[in-house]
């Protein structure tokens, strides 16, 4: 049985700023050696990824896969577009992918912690982490399952994608409808279904800011509700993907360019979703001269 104390696990940590898990099983497996283990950490990539842990990972790709009546929307991120298009990293966001279809975890770290050839997915990224050089992780992804029709579209490499959920025979009249309203989705970006989707608090703030807004054109109040109720249903024009004018024909709605296939063949769109990489996650913006003088001083110890 290896022999090393808690002491020994945290200066392992101090020295590779690994896990502590991580730690004390490199010591496990070189039977207490510290310098061994601190290679091992290296050479599985712990070591590297820990120092990674700090760095913005923006990039990335939007990545859909289909199968056996399960559809995944996954956005995996990277730092930067370089590695993003290598294919050892669209490998690996495929990999994922197939096994959150295959698994259906119910959120990423749930997703984290799947088996994935006698290790983790966590640790498996990890440890492509230490091999590609960069920081990896899954931020966030969904599933779909249906016996009818799933439409996915990835937009400009990886940049945007859409997932579409349709009730209904495949058929070259739906295929081509769920091709364009997916198209739809990525250039309109909707962030609700239908206007019953939204929530009632979401309304409700839209409201009081749209009555701010009329009473401060010099609108008396009562004559402001009715305003206000007619710019809400324009706010759901704006935010719902049913309401919305079709991009390549504003004479109709989505809800009226399905009804319009429906009238032949019976369809229908249940759920949508649509990511936009690296949304929300801040970049540090670092000077040139900064960066630079940094990778020399580190290049020092």
């Amino acid at each position: 049985m290896a022999s090393f104390t808690a002491k020994d696990v945290m200066a392992l940590r101090e020295q590779t700023d690994a896990g502590m898990l991580d730690c004390k099983r490199a010591l496990t497996d070189a039977d207490g050696d510290m310098q061994k283990a601190a290679e091992l950490l290296r050479e599985r990539g712990i070591a590297k990824a820990a120092k990674r842990a700090s760095k913005v990972a923006a990039e990335g790709l939007v990545y859909a896969y289909v199968g056996g009546g399960t559809g995944v929307l996954i956005e995996v991120n990277c730092e930067s577009d370089f590695v993003a298009a290598g294919e050892k990293f669209v490998s690996l966001v495929e990999a994922v992918a197939k096994l959150t279809a295959e698994k259906k975890p119910a959120d990423v770290e749930t997703l984290l912690a799947l088996d994935m050839g006698g290790k983790t997915v966590e640790t498996f990224l990890q440890e492509q982490t230490g091999v590609i050089g960069e920081k990896i992780s899954v931020r966030r992804f969904v599933c779909f399952e249906s016996a009818g029709l799933i439409e996915t579209y990835i937009h400009m490499g990886g940049k945007r994608g859409v997932m579409l959920n349709f009730e209904g025979a495949e058929t070259p009249e739906t295929k081509e409808l769920a091709h364009n309203v997916a198209l739809h989705v990525a250039f309109s970006l909707p962030r609700y279904l239908a206007a019953e989707d939204v929530p009632a608090e979401v309304v409700e703030h839209e409201k009081e800011i749209l009555k701010k807004e009329v009473m401060n054109e010099g609108k008396p109040e009562a004559i402001a509700e009715k305003i206000v109720q007619g710019r809400i249903k324009k706010f759901f024009e704006d935010n719902c993907l049913l309401e919305q004018k079709y991009v390549k024909d504003d004479s109709v709605t989505i809800k009226q360019l399905i009804a319009n296939t429906a009238k032949t063949t019976p369809v229908s769109l249940k759920e949508f979703c649509c990511f936009v990489r690296g949304e929300g996650i801040e970049k540090k913006a670092e000077d040139l001269s900064e960066e630079v003088a940094k990778q020399v001083e580190a290049m020092k110890k």
